[in-house]
């Protein structure tokens, strides 16, 4: 074995000593505390219970704001033809009274 030119037999021993070493590390690690993971699921269900509360909020508020904007949009609208046409018809007689 060469250091500039490896063997195939010598990569995939390599690789087999790499993978044992891996596992062995993974072996030794401790195992989860059943607590710390509880506290951690009720954790992420306060946040995602949150979120929906926060969600349903902004949902609720634009509701409310789009319904505002109609409101301001009907009382805004232009005048209908009978409308126009009661408008003019007063401005006629305010001036046929001023002769």
């Amino acid at each position: 074995m060469s250091f500039k030119n490896p063997t195939y037999q010598d990569r995939v021993g390599q690789a087999a000593s790499a993978k044992q070493k891996a596992l062995e590390q993974l072996r030794q690690k401790p195992p989860r505390d059943e607590k710390l993971v509880a506290e951690r699921i009720a954790a992420a269900e306060k946040r995602d219970a949150a979120r929906i509360e926060k969600a349903a909020a902004k949902k609720a508020a634009d509701a409310a704001a789009a319904t505002a904007k109609a409101a301001e949009e009907a009382a805004n609208a232009p005048p209908t033809e009978a409308e126009r046409k009661a408008a003019r018809d007063a401005r006629y007689a305010k001036r046929k009274n001023r002769k």
